[in-house]
């Protein structure tokens, strides 16, 4: 079965068949979750990808919004990007991220589109690191999120009380990522469920400063396309706020 995935779960196709790096002893808690840190931020798109959809707000009050986007991955020789576009849906206007990555070097954010507090255009601005993480188009995705930052954290180990557990009926590996300087709204640590056959992230927790769950992630179901197994969403819920955004993807030549 071919699985061709979008966003977090491009790593599954990059990684479903290189399988992790053994070594004849044991590994540490630490050395092993370097090296499948590492294999997780080297999973390169294997093509280029345009797909349309819907983010799918409730927010803390109640509300509950939808916007259209498109999302896109572009590769090239040094580097490969992430694009998310919004289109304007009522007030809201169009807003734009791209994520660029290059091996051995932490993303870099592109936002365009923004609005100050009066509602005025703001223009464009490039961040990186823990400045990444403010809200893409009044989402419950952090820029952060969509480029995986947490996997370029200093500290990386397995962890060793859950090394082999169950979810979403396969069998994972604990990722735990640690911050080494987490701001006062940004994450202190991230856990993650990795697969163990595919290699690919599927459910992932972050924890505030007050090391409690903050928000958690998950991807959704799949539709068959052509013959090929596509992700029909993504979820991330936000703990503290009770809000709640879908991204949910739309294929042309669906079965």
């Amino acid at each position: 079965m071919n699985w061709r995935l979008p966003l977090w779960s491009t790593l599954f196709l990059a990684l479903a068949s290189a399988g992790l790096t053994r070594s004849a002893e044991p590994p540490s808690a630490v050395s092993e979750g370097a090296a499948l840190a590492a294999e997780l931020r080297s999973a390169v798109p294997p093509e280029d990808l345009e797909v349309t959809g819907l983010i799918r707000v409730r927010h803390a009050d109640g509300r509950r919004t939808s916007q259209p986007f498109r999302y896109r991955v572009v590769s090239r020789p040094d580097q490969w990007q992430h694009i998310y576009e919004t289109f304007p849906s009522g007030t809201r206007p169009p807003v734009s991220l791209a994520v660029t990555h290059q091996l051995n070097a932490a993303p870099v954010y592109e936002l365009s589109g923004r609005v100050d507090a009066g509602g005025q255009p703001a223009g464009s601005v490039t961040l990186a690191g823990d400045r990444a993480m403010i809200p893409f188009a009044e989402s419950d995705f952090w820029l952060a999120d969509l480029g995986l930052e947490f996997l370029h954290w200093p500290e990386q180990r397995i962890d060793r009380n859950t090394r082999l557990t169950m979810r979403k009926g396969r069998s994972c590996r604990v990722l735990e990522s640690i911050n080494p300087r987490p701001g006062a709204a940004g994450y202190t640590r991230v856990r993650s469920w990795v697969d163990i056959k595919t290699g690919g992230i599927i459910i992932a927790e972050a924890y505030g400063s007050d090391n409690r769950p903050a928000k958690e992630f998950e991807i959704g179901g799949f539709t068959k396309v052509n013959d090929r197994w596509e992700l029909k969403n993504l979820e991330m819920r936000d703990l503290r706020t009770d809000s709640r955004t879908i991204l949910e993807f739309h294929y042309e030549g669906r079965d």
